[in-house]
């Protein structure tokens, strides 16, 4: 086993602390990464405070550089820059993963933390590290021009966003509006904009009208002023709603075109929907999560092309509790990153 720290719990400690933690020895096909960033996802947040005992290392979407290559690995060399999701491996011989679709693996696709290696059983151990290793499969080379601190919170928000803007058509002429202006959203924003689509901000709040345009927003309709929600019904061909707290789906139907689309990405728990709210202009409801290496490997070469990355946030990752308390009082604008440098390869916990 290869030897490396990072940050997590061992128990059921409510703060992470640093701890020493094993990595498999590279297999044929595996590569070793030095990590060197990792956004701080919602789901790093919800997964700490649900734990209820033995290890858990967070991180799920992560740049860094290659160190060392197994015998067989053909796309990577020591000193390659490359970028990880939260996905590290799938069965690969179902409908789905044929498809490239491995988020959908019948079988249930390998998480890069929390997941159960395909293998030897163990549990996956996640990015906040010094080190990682992986199938180069699930590896991406990082495009040259991309801040990687930048461009690691696409391995997860983005690709996310992503799948239903790629996959609905989104492009020149589309109508699109995003709920929510958080991790997710601010992402979505910056898709669609780059993929030629009007682009409308749903806020709550007047406030973020200002990022909203400075994010290349035409518009910022208000959701809690009925007269905005009245005057932009049936306007959009797709809405992407990025709002991760239950909500009533209703009103952003509402807004949805004839023939249009609600992708609902940010709240994955049970929703309520009135049929009418679909019958009446035939609008269509869906939702997507993650994606396959196709279209990850695709959306890194658009945000190459555009330059897209996230607007974040980098803290050192000694201060990974204090980026857990902001985000869940939605403190960030708009994805923390920890930069791992501060972190030895093999070293005492702390």
């Amino acid at each position: 086993m290869r030897e490396t720290v990072g940050w997590g719990v061992d128990g059921e400690a409510a703060v992470l602390r640093r701890l020493r933690l094993e990595r498999r020895d590279l297999r044929p096909d595996d590569i070793a990464i030095r990590v060197d960033y990792c956004g701080v996802c919602h789901t790093d947040v919800h997964s700490l405070d649900a734990h209820a005992g033995g290890l858990l290392v967070p991180g799920h979407e992560f740049t860094g550089v290659v160190t060392e290559a197994g015998s067989e690995v053909t796309r990577f060399a020591a000193g390659d820059p490359v970028a990880v999701g939260n996905i590290v491996d799938s069965c690969g011989e179902c409908v789905m993963c044929e498809a490239g679709q491995e988020n959908f693996c019948r079988e249930f696709p390998t998480l890069t933390y929390g997941g159960t290696d395909r293998r030897d059983g163990s549990t996956t151990a996640g990015a906040y590290a010094r080190e990682y290793v992986v199938r180069e499969r699930f590896a991406y080379r990082l495009p040259a021009g991309l801040d990687p601190a930048g461009a690691a919170p696409l391995l997860c928000a983005g690709i996310t966003v992503w799948e239903p803007l790629h996959s609905l058509g989104v492009g020149p002429g589309t109508r699109v509006a995003v709920a929510g202006l958080g991790g997710l959203g601010h992402l979505a924003v910056k898709f669609a904009v780059a993929l030629g689509a009007g682009t409308t901000v749903i806020s709550r709040s007047a406030g973020k009208a200002e990022d909203a345009r400075k994010l290349g927003a035409r518009d910022v309709v208000v959701s809690t002023d009925p007269d905005q929600l009245a005057a932009a019904r049936d306007r959009f061909d797709v809405v992407v709603d990025t709002i991760s707290a239950p909500h009533d789906l209703g009103p952003y139907l509402g807004l949805v075109a004839m023939d249009g689309t609600l992708s609902q990405v940010g709240h994955l728990g049970p929703v309520t929907v009135r049929t009418m709210d679909l019958l009446v202009g035939r609008k269509k409801l869906t939702s997507a999560g993650s994606g396959g290496v196709p279209a990850t490997a695709a959306m890194l070469a658009f945000c190459a092309e555009h330059g897209v990355t996230a607007d974040v946030e980098v803290l050192p990752s000694a201060r990974v509790n204090e980026a857990f308390d902001r985000l869940r009082r939605n403190d960030v604008r708009y994805r923390f990153v920890l930069d791992l440098a501060d972190l030895a390869r093999v070293t005492t916990p702390a």
